[in-house]
């Protein structure tokens, strides 16, 4: 009552003072942080997904490349700028020089050097793997054909990559006198101890390389340049496959015909120059006619001689390569099964007894450092006592006219 009197008992054209009101929002503020960080968000995730930036945030360096400028070339190497102070000229890098340049991850300080130039990528990984393989030098390109793996071997009239990439030998010594052949295997995947066996062991013995690692045929070249005649190994499936597997690509008995020469094609281009293939492990498929036989075919259609390595008893590869009449190996004796100096030379031993009684020895061994130091000392005085170091190839050829 009281209020409402007043209202009516006040003096016309004063009004009463009124409350001031306080400005309210319709949220609060946590409601406004909520919102402005969804906005970063949607923001932020829609930058990540339509931004086209195929280095994905990677760290990157940029290198300006400037066109030659011949008058500058003919400048003086020094050059003044413009207070007098002398700088030397910024060095130009020779044609097919490489460069190395440092990059530095910001987030972790990871730092990791890339070699640019010369043409070609300095860290080529694991992808060289599957790529096809440059054709080495010295090779006869009459005798590749291509497939769609890459270059293989093939025969052009009376040239047969057996009798080509054969090493050097005195063969009419070597028909007089017993002999000793000496097979490395396993090579072309570890680069050091391929490299031991291509630089420690004399010309005559012959290198044996698997199909992988990132570049074998870099290594064969290298083997070649050496006067060492290489073989392929052929991976082939063990009696214990998958548990022991030799690796991709491995010839199968429960394949096709078909399928396992599509294999071949791939372990024939990973490289070339080689007089021969070899089987590696394979005491299944080795033993098998019915997958053997085309294996053994396609090799003397080609031009190889083939190796087999002894490890297996049952094996149908020499009845196989004498129907084929292509040039056949066979090992007598592994040398390192026992890999300790004083075993390696005892088997050393009993290779020479052999040649002495058969006339022709070949002898297996991997590129283990001990069997290396081993054989390259007995190779140095193994002359002296009558019997002749001698490629593979020479021993397969004796075995075959004798």
């Amino acid at each position: 009552m009281t209020e409402t009197a007043d209202d009516l008992s006040a003096p016309l054209g004063q009004d009463k003072p009124r409350r001031k009101r306080r400005l309210r929002l319709p949220f609060t503020a946590m409601q406004l942080l909520a919102v402005l960080l969804g906005l970063f968000l949607v923001t932020f995730a829609g930058f990540a997904i339509f931004n086209k930036d195929p280095l994905g945030g990677e760290p990157m360096t940029r290198i300006a490349i400037k066109p030659i400028d011949k008058a500058a070339d003919e400048k003086p190497a020094a050059a003044q700028d413009s207070k007098h102070e002398t700088k030397e000229a910024p060095k130009q890098a020779a044609p097919g020089e490489q460069k190395t340049v440092t990059m530095i991850d910001g987030s972790t300080g990871a730092r990791h050097d890339v070699v640019i130039g010369a043409g070609e990528a300095a860290d080529k990984g694991d992808a060289a793997a599957s790529a096809p393989p440059a054709v080495m030098a010295g090779i006869d390109q009459k005798l590749l054909e291509k497939s769609r793996y890459g270059m293989i071997p093939m025969v052009a009239g009376d040239l047969k990559p057996f009798n080509v990439y054969a090493a050097e030998a005195d063969r009419a010594k070597a028909a007089k006198m017993p002999v000793v052949a000496i097979v490395i295997g396993g090579l072309g995947v570890g680069a050091a101890k391929t490299t031991d066996a291509i630089m420690k062991l004399p010309g005559a013995v012959t290198l044996a390389f698997t199909p992988y690692g990132a570049d074998p045929g870099k290594l064969a070249e290298r083997a070649r340049a050496q006067r060492h005649e290489i073989f392929l190994q052929i991976p082939m499936e063990p009696y214990d496959f998958p548990d022991n597997d030799p690796g991709p690509q491995t010839l199968l008995t429960s394949l096709s015909a078909d399928q396992n020469m599509d294999r071949l094609y791939w372990h024939l281009s990973r490289m070339q120059g080689y007089a021969g293939i070899a089987n590696f492990m394979g005491a299944r498929f080795i033993a098998t006619e019915p997958a053997m036989q085309p294996i053994i075919r396609e090799a003397a259609k080609r031009g190889l001689g083939f190796f087999d390595d002894g490890s297996s008893p049952r094996s149908i590869a020499a009845q196989a390569a004498a129907n084929q009449a292509m040039p056949f190996g066979k090992g007598d004796i592994a040398i390192d099964v026992v890999p300790t100096a004083t075993e390696i030379d005892r088997a050393l031993n009993k290779l020479e007894s052999a040649a002495r009684e058969r006339g022709i020895a070949v002898g297996t061994a991997s590129a283990l450092p001990v069997s290396i130091d081993r054989i390259a000392a007995w190779t140095k005085t193994l002359g002296d006592r009558g019997i002749l170091l001698v490629p593979l190839t020479t021993a397969m050829l004796k075995s075959k006219s004798s």
